[in-house]
């Protein structure tokens, strides 16, 4: 099984405020998507930025075979949700985008306005795939790509722009907690023998405090002695599969010309030690073309890195772009 998730940037029907400005430009992203998916072929995908659901909708009707489709209602301020595209029907366990108990509201700008939730929610579900009954939770949180009041992508000073990225970093901070909180009602105690995820974009890479909240226990981490040694951490822990990525494509998104991971997987303990591969981009070697969601290769991922784009500070200069300025990021799981 192939579990992947895939920021598609902006995926709006034509003709509104923020998605492409026209049919062929609309056409033109659909197509390069419905190609990567083709490629990636995947089980069960996480998804984020769907602005419509009736353009996700279109993007399925694009894929070979049957797809199951689920999305959150609780869009964020520009109308984009998380949601999930899956081979087997989806059964709908949580969507949120409460802050948890004793958690206050964090500061959002400069007039002092809080925020006690997400901005945008958090979607979990359950499917049993060719690999057995997994939980999947799916989330994108706060960017890291600044606005200012008045629509501005740009701040007036330094201080302006260190003010709002603190309260982004503060938002963030607030909504992995929630993410985390979620984690735990999919664990219910024992990751050792339940297949858990949570996946998406986290706008932030593996190392940051904001991603390193939802890793739970410390220690036993990928490629360390612990890893094989089991203790009762084990309950509680989430795993990022980026160490498992090949050093070439461990990046999902190119930031003014660097590299980033910020879309990321992570798996409870049973999952985990059932991981045959994990990557970025299309490359798996694994592609039928008989939209199988199986695939039929080793599962090794090419040496090849994603082609994508660098983008800046104004996520309008993207508008009528085809295909995603995010790489999707998999995992292929043992049976």
């Amino acid at each position: 099984m192939l579990l992947g998730t895939w920021n598609l940037e902006n995926l709006y029907r034509p003709g509104g405020e923020f998605g492409p400005k026209d049919e062929a430009a609309f056409d033109a992203k659909l197509a390069a998507l419905a190609a990567a998916l083709r490629e990636l072929d995947p089980a069960l995908l996480g998804v984020q930025e769907v602005g419509e659901p009736e353009a996700l909708r279109d993007l399925a009707g694009r894929l070979d075979g049957d797809w199951h489709v689920a999305l959150s209602e609780h869009p964020d301020a520009r109308g984009i949700r998380v949601g999930f595209l899956s081979r087997t029907p989806l059964e709908v366990l949580h969507d949120t985008k409460e802050f948890p108990a004793k958690l206050l509201p964090v500061q959002a700008d400069d007039t002092g306005a809080t925020v006690s939730e997400a901005g945008r929610g958090f979607l979990a579900v359950e499917t049993r795939t060719r690999a057995g009954l997994i939980r999947v939770a799916v989330a994108h949180l706060k960017s890291k790509l600044l606005s200012y009041p008045g629509e501005r992508f740009h701040p007036r000073d330094e201080g302006e722009r260190a003010r709002y990225g603190a309260y982004a970093l503060h938002r963030r901070s607030a909504e992995a907690t929630a993410l985390r909180a979620l984690a735990d009602v999919l664990l219910a105690g024992d990751g050792r023998e339940r297949d858990v995820a949570v996946l998406g974009d986290l706008n932030d890479e593996v190392q940051a405090a904001t991603t390193q909240i939802l890793l739970g226990p410390p220690g036993s981490e990928i490629g360390t002695p612990g890893f094989e040694a089991k203790d009762r951490g084990d309950r509680a822990r989430l795993w990022n599969v980026a160490p498992l990525i090949p050093a070439e494509q461990r990046f999902s998104r190119v930031n003014s010309g660097r590299r980033e991971l910020i879309d990321h997987i992570l798996c409870s303990h049973r999952l985990i030690h059932r991981v045959t591969g994990a990557g970025t981009g299309t490359g798996t070697g694994t592609g039928t073309g008989t939209g199988t969601g199986t695939g039929t290769g080793p599962g090794v991922p090419r040496a090849a890195s994603p082609e994508l784009p660098s983008v800046g500070a104004d996520p309008q200069e993207r508008r009528n772009a085809a295909g995603s300025d995010h790489a999707p990021v998999w995992v292929r799981v043992g049976d």
